[in-house]
């Protein structure tokens, strides 16, 4: 059951890594502009991806993460930011090259943003986890074409072949 979960860690590395180069490529105006999107900006949009990334983290390694505001600030410095990411990337990996013996078949109990008590089977959880990223990544795609930018190429199999191409 690891398998799966370990490549997909994987990928999220590889494609945080691919679509944080390109951000790299933007002026820090550029990154902050408001278009318009659920977090406005690149730049906020990142940082909400990393702090949905810490909270679920933070779960799954058994311990409780605050309810926070969604759309934080948690790095102003994209420079801060992207090493965050690499950090947390890491981080995602480690856990799920080895995680805990019986993670996969328990339920996660935590308080959610609203503040309501909640359960949910890790086997819900985890889709929603990888699937919360690659939605923001996708956010980030389309606000980097709207300024201009060429975004990445982030589809699984092209980010995880051997030779990209």
């Amino acid at each position: 059951m690891t398998e799966p979960w370990a490549q997909y860690a994987r990928y999220n590395r590889l494609a945080n890594e691919k679509l944080y180069e390109a951000c790299s490529r933007l002026s820090d105006e550029e990154r902050r502009s408001d278009l318009a999107a659920f977090f406005k900006s690149v730049h906020g949009t990142l940082n909400h991806l990393l702090l949905g990334d810490t909270i679920w983290m933070t779960r799954f390694e058994g311990g409780a993460h605050p309810s926070t505001d969604l759309g934080a600030i948690l790095f102003d410095k994209f420079e801060a930011l992207r090493e965050a990411r690499a950090a947390m990337d890491r981080r995602i990996e480690v856990f799920f090259a080895k995680p805990p013996a019986g993670f996969f078949e328990r339920s996660l109990r935590y308080v959610n943003n609203a503040g309501m008590d909640s359960e949910d089977p890790v086997e819900v959880i985890l889709p929603h986890f990888f699937n919360h990223q690659t939605h923001h990544r996708a956010q980030v795609h389309t606000l980097l074409s709207q300024l201009g930018c060429e975004p990445p190429v982030l589809d699984l199999h092209r980010v995880l072949r051997p030779n990209p191409g």
